[in-house]
């Protein structure tokens, strides 16, 4: 089975938790658009939801499916989020932010009252870290910033490159005009202090560390669907 099957597997099990009426965030990415696809089909039969997407490209994809949506300031308040990640551990703590969507994606899951996220199976890890940490950064005194950040990360005992992250040949912007610096640490030992001491950079917007917010996991893999539960939180 190939990757797209695994992905929409997996949405198609995250979609059984959404009902109608619902107000419900719409993460960014690959997993994330097979899920709206699949969602497109049960509005068009007459399921009611009201969508706050997590990024221009998935909204521009939901107008062009029919989901309605709208904005955070018209939903402060959500039911439920739906996202993809780029890597989960047993705990259900995240990175995020490959698509370039982190702040808004994480503006939105605490937002909301559950997390669910979608994935294949290559995303879950014992340790976070192997998938390189997006750090989203103001453009102004990129490099400061970029220095204070990997200072942090040495005084961690964290190595690896810092790379800012090009699309083009510039740096790639996001949906908020910010930069992103993608680093590339491995292995992430202590994600908390971690999150906290990005965090207290000045130049630093948000990081991708996910951590507390994912209610489950919902993991497809070659011998089927699995759900993955945070037990500190209310289950799936």
């Amino acid at each position: 089975m190939d990757a797209r099957q695994l992905k929409i597997q997996a949405a198609a099990v995250a979609l059984e938790q959404v009902h109608s009426g619902m107000r419900l965030g719409i993460g960014t990415g690959s997993t994330a658009e097979e899920f709206v696809r699949l969602l497109a089909e049960k509005v068009e039969q007459g399921f009611e939801i009201r969508g706050v997407p997590t990024s221009e490209r998935i909204a521009g994809l939901c107008v062009e499916l029919g989901v309605p949506i709208f904005s955070l300031d018209d939903l402060p308040e959500l039911d439920l989020t739906i996202d993809g990640t780029d890597e989960v551990d047993g705990e259900l703590r995240l990175i995020k932010g490959g698509g370039g969507a982190l702040l808004r994606e994480k503006v939105v899951a605490s937002a909301s009252r559950r997390m669910i996220v979608i994935a294949d199976e290559s995303k879950v890890v014992d340790m976070l870290g192997r998938f390189a940490l997006p750090i989203e950064v103001i453009p102004f005194g990129l490099a400061a910033t970029r220095i204070a950040v990997e200072k942090l990360a040495t005084a961690a005992g964290l190595s690896g490159s810092i790379e800012l992250r090009m699309a083009d040949g510039i740096p790639f912007e996001t949906d908020g005009g910010h930069f992103i610096l993608d680093a590339s640490f491995g292995r992430i030992p202590d994600a908390e202090a971690l999150s906290n001491a990005l965090n207290s950079v000045p130049g630093v917007v948000e990081n991708g560390l996910f951590l507390g917010l994912a209610n489950a996991a919902v993991i497809a893999g070659a011998s089927g669907v699995r759900t993955m539960e945070n037990r500190g939180n209310q289950e799936l």
